[in-house]
């Protein structure tokens, strides 16, 4: 990560931060193809522990259904990487962690794992907040793994952002 991309990703994350407290509303992330990397921004900011509940990383169909109670349907009709299982991860998410808002990130990083229908780089969110469900497909034409990674946690944190801020 750039010094930049650093510096952007800590204001968002101040921000985040001080929504979150002033409010006194509570946070749960599930991640997929970023690995925690979400959680990671997130946790590094210090007294965040007063909202954030906390985060599933779930990489294995098994385990998003086991932990996140995603319907084998749908991983099975729709795919790992589709709006509806990112839906049902972030509802999951809720539900284990008590939280009052989740969000869920589900994507092809690559460099392997992409199809003509879903190349790498297709990422799916899903946020889920009181009164509030909104899911989003997004395109990164990063190149690297590590890219489309930085580039998904970061969107996702802007989702998240402009979402609370509506």
């Amino acid at each position: 990560m750039t010094n930049q991309q650093q510096t952007l990703v800590a204001e968002r994350i101040n921000l985040l931060s001080q929504w979150f407290w002033d409010r006194g509303k509570t946070l749960g992330l599930a991640e997929s193809c970023t690995g925690g990397l979400l959680s990671s921004w997130i946790a590094s900011q210090p007294g965040v522990s007063s909202f954030f509940r906390g985060s599933v990383v779930s990489y294995a169909g098994g385990v998003k259904e086991a932990l996140l109670e995603v319907p084998r349907y749908a991983i099975e009709s729709y795919g790992e990487v589709s709006l509806p299982v990112a839906t049902f991860m972030a509802r999951g998410a809720r539900e284990m962690l008590g939280a009052d808002w989740t969000l869920s990130i589900t994507g092809v990083a690559g460099p392997d794992g992409g199809t003509e229908e879903k190349p790498v780089g297709t990422v799916c969110f899903a946020l889920c907040g009181p009164g509030v469900e909104k899911r989003v497909q997004k395109y990164f034409d990063g190149g690297a793994r590590t890219e489309v990674q930085f580039q998904s946690a970061f969107y996702a944190l802007e989702l998240l952002l402009e979402t609370l801020n509506e």
